[in-house]
């Protein structure tokens, strides 16, 4: 049974390195875009235009926040 734990635990932990990683800011925007990708998969024009305007705005935001930890 503790093997099960350890494998479950570190397979857990490598997910969360694996996909937030040092900025969970990227993750959580990655997660809205997506979200953003979903809710006008069915408008076309407005898919178009806010997925990648949104996408831009996460790496914006991300690379200013980065700009002000160093």
């Amino acid at each position: 049974m503790n093997l099960i734990v350890r494998w479950t635990k570190a397979f857990g932990l490598f997910w969360w390195d694996f996909l937030v990683g040092d900025t969970p800011e990227l993750f959580v925007g990655m997660l809205v875009v997506v979200g953003i990708a979903f809710v006008t998969h069915n408008h076309r024009a407005l898919a178009v235009t806010l997925v990648p305007l949104s996408a831009i705005c996460v790496l914006l935001a991300s690379t200013v926040r980065g700009r002000k930890r160093s």
